[in-house]
Formats: structure tokens, sequence, C-alpha cells
């Protein structure tokens, strides 16, 4: 098959490698379409990679090439998507439902063998069957739904109440559209680019904030209750500024949750770190996905429901180009230039 295979800081070369043997118990998927996510950045580029030569990705979807014996659940030409995570299932974590805790974890696409590919096998339980009415393009950003999900439920979220969700990537969209889903009363989104405000708007935020405009905060606070600050605060992009926002955004007894992974060390100022203190604050962290057990979680599972009732919007407004799996080299050059990528980069396959 065909694969577009990283050999060190930029060098992702496409070539010809061993087709994957389907095992018992597993299934081989043609992959349709992979996101670049933007973990994938510093493993392309920047020696973030466990091991090379590596095939990278993990968000994608396509159909059922080939089952293994044993298989029941999926058979050949079903939709589906792929979970990323394969956990070891025997550890303490794992026993009690907490997969994304797993201490002896595999990964596709960073540890095993990705989705940059013609084909991806992995366990039965790995693979998530989908609506035939769902684009493949739109399947390939299940994964970083999962995880949007994943941070409104760790945090103990209800609806009827005010929320901010800061960065409007991927992790940021999908949050603000859980929130609505799950009845907000106000949604409002932060970011520095109107483009992705302005999709933002689109999918289900009832105001928005650009952060480069003077006053921003104080705009910000007059969409909640006599400036009170907001119930729930999801910072996505995990940049040290809208990190340090959320204590100032967030009010009395409120509940701030950190979906996005910081890229550089944060320090906090007495009086900033004062304000957890000083309201109450409900601090929660979020990683991956989850939900309730048996594996992979229920969060796949009500995002494949929520999409396919059309509830959960998924349009190419996410997606800021594509590229022919082929390509993926080129995919990565915009990703030199900070800022630039807005929204999804998408590889796909004929």
């Amino acid at each position: 098959m065909k694969a577009a295979v990283l050999y060190g800081d930029d060098d992702l070369r496409y070539e010809e490698v061993a087709e994957p043997e389907v095992k018992a118990g597993q299934v081989k998927v043609r992959v349709k379409a992979c996101g670049v996510c933007g973990s994938d950045i510093p493993r392309a580029l920047s020696g973030g990679a466990h091991y090379y030569p590596i095939i990278l990705g993990h968000e994608f979807s396509g159909y059922v090439a080939e089952v293994g014996e044993g298989v029941t659940s999926v058979k050949e030409g079903d939709h589906v998507v792929g979970v990323p995570l394969v956990p070891c299932l025997e550890c303490a974590d794992c026993l009690r439902g907490n997969f994304s805790q797993c201490k002896n974890y595999t990964f596709i696409g960073s540890r095993d063998p990705g989705a940059y590919s013609d084909y991806v096998v992995m366990p039965e339980k790995n693979v998530v069957k989908i609506d035939e009415s769902i684009p493949f393009t739109a399947a390939a950003m299940f994964e970083p739904c999962t995880v949007s999900l994943h941070g409104l439920r760790v945090s103990g979220y209800k609806g009827g109440g005010t929320v901010a969700v800061l960065g409007c990537g991927t992790i940021g969209l999908f949050a603000l559209e859980w929130a609505r889903i799950m009845g907000a009363k106000k949604i409002v989104a932060f970011d520095i680019s109107d483009e992705q405000l302005a999709t933002a708007k689109r999918v289900g935020a009832d105001e928005v904030v650009n952060t480069l405009e003077e006053g921003f905060e104080e705009k910000a606070l007059s969409y909640t209750d006599s400036g009170r600050g907001f119930d729930y605060v999801f910072e996505t992009a995990g940049s040290v500024p809208t990190i340090k926002m959320t204590f100032s955004l967030a009010a009395n007894k409120a509940t701030v949750c950190f979906i996005g992974t910081p890229t550089k060390d944060i320090t906090f100022s007495k009086g900033l770190w004062e304000q957890i203190n000083r309201k109450e604050l409900t601090v929660r962290g979020s990683w991956m996905s989850g939900g309730t057990a048996p594996f992979p979680g229920d969060d796949w599972s009500l995002v494949a429901h929520y999409t396919a009732s059309g509830e959960m919007i998924i349009d190419d407004g996410f997606i800021y180009k594509k590229f022919k799996m082929q390509d993926a080299s080129k995919a990565f050059e915009d990703f030199k230039q900070p800022g630039k990528v807005k929204g999804r980069v998408m590889l796909v396959n004929d």
C-alpha cells in the first residue's frame, strides 16, 4: 500500500510500504480521510515523534476493508471511524473505566502506525460504526469532537448557565456546540481570528469576542448577568494568555475546565492565582475522551448520534484545506507560519 511516512523533521515521504495484515479480533479500515491534529505538528516538524520512521494520523474515517476471525460488530463495507487510544484494559484505571488514564496504552498514529496511509488495522473495540449519510471528512473529526464532549462531562456541565469558550479551533467549536446541545443559556466564544469567530457564531455562539480588541474583557463580562462572569469557562487553545484569562472571566463558584494542551511553561501572579481561592472556583483538567464503560466509552456513540441527527454541525467551514494523501508533505507547509492555519487540514484518499 502507499503511506506518508515520517523519517525525521520535515521529512515526510509518500511511498510504498507493506500492507498490514489482519489478525483475529482485528479490523482493517480503508482510510478515506484523516485530519492533521495540532499534536501532529511537533511530531512532523520539531522532533516530537516517538520513533522514526513512523506513519502518523489518528483522526480518521473510512470503510471496513477486511475483518479478522471472531469480529462480529462490523462487516466489510461498513462506514466507520477509528478510536486511536488502545488501552490495556487490565490496569486499575482501565478497570475503573478511566481509559484515558491508562499507563500501559498504545496509540494509533503516534506509537502504532497511523492513518496517513491507504489502510490501518486496529482492534475491533476501536472501530465505531457510523451512519453512511455522514461525509468521511466530517467523520474524520469525530476524535476532536469526543475530546470536547469529554471536557464538558468531566466538568459536570449542566445547561441553563453562561458559557465562555476560549479558542475557536476545532476543539473550541465543538465545545461550544456541545454547550448549545446541552442547553446553555448563553455562549460567548473568544478568539483572535474574526474568521474563526464567524464560524463560531454560525454553529451556536450567541456572542463573539476578539481578544485583540481593547477592552474585550469588559465587553465579554457585559454579556453575563450584571457582569458577574461565566458559570463555565472552557479553555481549548492551550495558550498562556487564554489560560490566564479563564480566572478573570469566571464567576464566583464557577467551573473552569482546561481542554487545551499548553506548549509553554506558565507562571501566575499572586493576584491572579488568588482568584481561584476568592471565587472558590472548581478547576478541572480533561484528557482525551471517554464516557461510561465499556471501552471506548459513550462519548463516541453520542458524537455519532448527534452528527447523524444534524444537531452537531460538522461542515466544510471546519476545514482549512484538503490535500490528497500523496501531497501530505505539502499539508505541513502552512504550519511553518504561526497562526496561518485556521481550522483542520484534511488528508484524503481517492
